[in-house]
Parts: structure tokens; C-alpha cells; sequence
């Protein structure tokens, strides 16, 4: 049982973290300067944003192997908000690839790739606020209808994870990009953290006012204070390496408190997945299920596709060049020597 769920753990804090950062430059992207932005922006994602996709896979296969009980109920209370995020992904990665074709419409690429990014945020914030909002339950089964999900604090969550990923993607940027494009970007680090932290904020008293359940938590395991303590010192250092102007302290110090969040929650949900109706026990395959998942899923899908994650950031690592046109993801086609406009 530990294992799987340490397997789903593992898997959904590093698609938060991983994909978080490409979706947050999907966000700025709104408001790159030009042309020549845009393509190094693209640069410091194009290596690693389909990887990075994948453990969003990992994690829905872990559930829907080992946890089969909640996949049904999550896919019963999300239908629409899961839907939508996968057309936004789509939708994403289609304007990532078509953008790199066209001259003429260029512009549409654009807005569809800021689009794509904004709506996949959008919907996995509401979908974390439902969950600790809570979701109507009836002995065990989702009783809440297509917009039982649907609520003020929900909504208040998509907007403060949007918030979030543009910092992450923001502190992803200055790491790797250099010129004006990294000065842009800085500048652009002191407006996002003071809104992350309003977030928080104003969640916080948020959920007070609301009385949630889930907050009698933190009177019920004090030692749940620690995560934000982290979060905190991370925020300092956070401030503290913008200040100095810090190439790669600022993603380090997003992303411990990405992780102190993320733990914050899982803890606070221990032993429901979904609170507080199912409890990990109640949601477990059968054993043998887990056995047979065990020796194909979990000794040799899961480390390769951690090392393929750590080799291909490895790799990558380091600046982009200051002039480059980023290659797309997939083999494609250059048709600029026929067609002038390649339009």
C-alpha cells in the first residue's frame, strides 16, 4: 500500500512542479515583448515540456491501477473540469508545433498556446479547491451532479495556482535565459510573489470564514505548522535571491514551496484521498492487482521514466543561447524555401 502511495505522491508533485513551470511560461507568454521573447522563451521549454506531460500520465495510471475506487469517483465529480484540461493540453501542444509553420497567422498559435496554458491551470486549481472544499458524497459516491464541484473558493484557487505557475515559470526563465529577456523576466518576479503570497492570504482566511473541515486538521496534528515554516523560510530566500539577482535560486525556493504546499495538503488529507469520504484502505486494488502492478509498473516503468527525467534535465542544463529558434517537439517539415511566406 505504501508504495502506490508513495508512487502517486512522487508522480503528482513532480508533474506540478515539471509541468507547472511550462505551463507558467505558457502564461507569460501572453506578454513577451516580441517575436525573438517568444522563440527563447519556447528555448528554455521545447527539450522538456512533453516529458514533463508525462507524469500526469504516470498519476493517472497509478490511480486507475491501485486507487481504482477514487479514479471513478474523481472522474464522476471532474468529468467537465478533466475534459476541458485535456482539450487545453491539446490545444497547447498543437499551437507549440503549429506556431513554427506560419507566418501570416502566427498570432492564433499564439493565443492558443496562452490560451491552453491559462485554461489547464485554471481547471487544476478548481479542482484542488473542490477537493478541499469538499465534494458532496453519499455513502461513499459522488452525489454532486455536473457542477457539484463548482464553487467561490474553488475559483479562488484557480486563479491563486495560476498565479503560481507564472512564478514557477517566471523563476524557470531567469535560469535559463540571459539579456534583456532575463531582466524582463525579473522584473516580473517581485508583482507574481506578492500575488502568491495575497493568495495565500486570502485562501487562508477563506477557508476560516468557511469553517472547512479540513482546517480542524492543523488544531488535530500541530506538526502540520512545519510545511508552512518551510514555505515561509523558502519565501524568504525566494525574496532574498530576486534581490540578489540569483539565476537559479528563485526556481529552487518556488519549488520548495510548491513542495511545502503539496505536503501541507497530503497530510492534511491523510488517510482520505477523498476527504472525507475515502479513506487510501478502502480505495486499494485488490492485492493481487497491486502484485502484478508491482513487478511491471513499479520496478521498471517508474525508474525509467525517473531517468529518463533526470538525463534529459541534465542535458539541457545550462543557459539558451541568446539568438536561437527553439526546434519543435516532433520532426517537422520546412517548407520556407518553396513557399516564401509559408503561410
Amino acid at each position: 500500500m505504501l508504495f502506490w502511495v508513495a508512487a502517486l505522491a512522487v508522480s503528482t508533485l513532480l508533474y506540478v512542479v515539471l509541468d507547472g513551470f511550462d505551463l507558467g511560461v505558457g502564461i507569460l507568454f501572453a506578454i513577451a515583448g516580441d517575436e525573438t521573447d517568444r522563440r527563447r522563451m519556447l528555448s528554455a521549454i521545447s527539450p522538456v515540456w512533453d516529458g514533463n506531460e508525462t507524469w500526469l500520465v504516470v498519476s493517472g495510471t497509478v490511480l486507475f491501477g491501485a486507487f481504482p475506487r477514487v479514479y471513478a469517483t474523481l472522474l464522476s465529480a471532474f468529468y467537465l473540469p478533466i475534459v476541458l484540461m485535456l482539450g487545453a493540453l491539446i490545444l497547447r501542444g498543437v499551437a507549440f508545433e503549429f506556431r513554427h509553420n506560419t507566418i501570416r497567422f502566427r498570432w492564433i498559435w499564439n493565443c492558443s498556446f496562452v490560451a491552453g496554458s491559462l485554461v489547464a491551470t485554471f481547471v487544476q486549481g478548481m479542482m484542488i479547491g473542490a477537493l478541499v472544499r469538499g465534494l458532496p458524497m453519499t455513502a461513499g459516491r459522488y452525489s454532486g451532479g455536473m457542477f457539484g464541484w463548482l464553487g467561490g473558493f474553488a475559483c479562488l484557487c484557480g486563479v491563486g495556482l495560476c498565479f503560481g505557475y507564472a512564478l514557477l515559470g517566471a523563476a524557470w526563465l531567469v535560469g535559463k535565459s540571459q539579456g534583456m529577456l532575463r531582466k524582463r523576466i525579473y522584473d516580473l518576479l517581485p508583482p507574481l510573489t506578492f500575488g502568491v503570497g495575497c493568495f495565500l492570504v486570502v485562501a487562508f482566511v477563506y477557508a476560516l470564514t468557511l469553517d472547512l473541515r479540513i482546517m480542524g486538521r492543523w488544531l488535530e496534528r500541530p506538526y502540520l505548522l512545519l510545511f508552512p515554516l518551510i514555505g515561509a523560510v523558502a519565501a524568504y530566500y525566494l525574496i532574498k535571491g530576486i534581490a540578489d539577482r540569483s539565476d537559479f535560486q528563485p526556481f529552487r525556493m518556488v519549488a520548495f514551496i510548491f513542495l511545502a504546499a503539496f505536503a501541507t495538503l497530503a497530510i492534511s488529507f491523510w488517510p482520505y484521498m477523498i476527504p472525507f469520504s475515502i479513506t487510501v484502505e478502502q480505495a486499494l486494488a485488490p492485492e493481487s492487482s497491486l502484485h502484478f502492478m508491482f513487478w511491471g509498473a513499479g520496478l521498471l516503468v517508474l525508474p525509467l521514466t525517473l531517468g529518463y527525467t533526470a538525463v534529459v534535465y541534465w542535458m539541457f542544463r545550462g543557459k539558451i543561447a541568446e539568438e536561437t529558434e527553439p526546434a519543435p517537439a516532433h520532426v517537422t517539415f520546412d517548407y520556407s524555401s518553396t513557399y516564401p511566406e509559408n503561410d
